[in-house]
């Protein structure tokens, strides 16, 4: 009986320690193992047995990529302030020398890239003015990864990517560049409004030119009509003139919202009206034929 039950006892040991040394390791994930607090080996993804009480589980290592925002406030050249968000992304690699070196080198690997990341932004930002600091957002990125990966590489850790995510300047700065941006803009409104107009002033003139024109033309051949059929062309001129002034009076009757309009229409008050028409039209022409005689002297 005895031999059976030490059999049996040891049975049920062997099934214990198997069963207490069994442990399962994620996916992207590694697991450090120690015998006796010294590294052993990394057990990867699966089912794995260690000894127990002789090996121990130090820690698992992620490989998933991990992001880490820092804020860092520095002074640009033009000795304004500015808040710079930087988003880091890294990752630990799968090699074994590389899973040990990230888990026993650095105790607190996201203080270390804050380290190099205010260092590398405090020496690039304030040799940059503010509106430079915007516009120059990808320099300074490039500038905190390269930094990043010659320094982090020999710690285990790959870095991914580093984005400046947001840039905060001081409110006051931040409202001034704002009203400049803003009165920029009226400028270029008001200038393209006043070109806008000009142009518009420039077409009427050529139109009411044009309109006189015709007018000058159809006119001409009114008073011409005229004298072939025996009418003097004084008396032509006059009856044509009559017909505008009436076809004038006729539109704004029936065009403005005037209600009394004062006009002589007795016979001789007709004549007065055409009288003043042909003098004005014979003034004006005397001062045209004035003005090229003194032009060609």
């Amino acid at each position: 009986m005895e031999p059976v039950v030490v059999v049996a006892v040891g049975g049920v040991f062997l099934v214990v320690i198997t069963v207490a040394g069994l442990f399962t390791v994620q996916q992207q994930s590694r697991v450090v193992i120690e015998r006796f607090g010294r590294y052993l080996r990394t057990a990867g993804p699966g089912l794995h047995w260690r000894i127990p009480i002789v090996d121990r589980l130090a820690g698992r290592v992620s490989h998933r990529v991990q992001e880490l925002e820092i804020k860092v406030e520095s002074k640009t050249s033009d000795d304004v302030f500015v808040d710079l968000l930087i988003a880091v992304q890294f990752l630990v690699g799968e090699e074994e020398e590389t899973v040990k070196a990230a888990y026993y080198k650095l105790s607190n690997p996201g203080q270390q890239i804050s380290s190099y990341v205010f260092d590398t932004v405090r020496a690039l930002v304030p040799e940059m003015p503010v509106d430079h600091v915007f516009s120059e957002k990808d320099k300074i990125a490039s500038a905190v990864k390269e930094r990043l990966q010659g320094t982090m590489r020999s710690y285990g850790y790959t870095i991914v990517q580093s984005l400046v995510n947001d840039i905060q300047p001081d409110h006051a700065v931040k409202d001034a560049m704002n009203k400049v941006n803003a009165s920029a803009r009226l400028k270029e409104a008001a200038r393209n409004e006043a070109e806008a107009e000009a142009r518009a002033k420039e077409l009427q003139g050529i139109g009411i030119a044009k309109q006189r024109l015709a007018i000058a033309n159809g006119l001409k051949e009114s008073v011409g009509a005229c004298a072939e059929a025996g009418i003097s062309p004084e008396e032509a001129t006059k009856m044509v003139l009559l017909t505008q002034h009436y076809d004038t009076v006729t539109s704004v009757g029936a065009h403005s919202k005037a209600t009394v309009m004062m006009i002589p229409y007795s016979p001789d008050g007709m004549s007065q009206v055409g009288d003043q028409i042909t003098s004005a039209l014979m003034l004006t022409d005397e001062a045209r034929q004035d003005g090229k005689a003194a032009a060609e002297h």
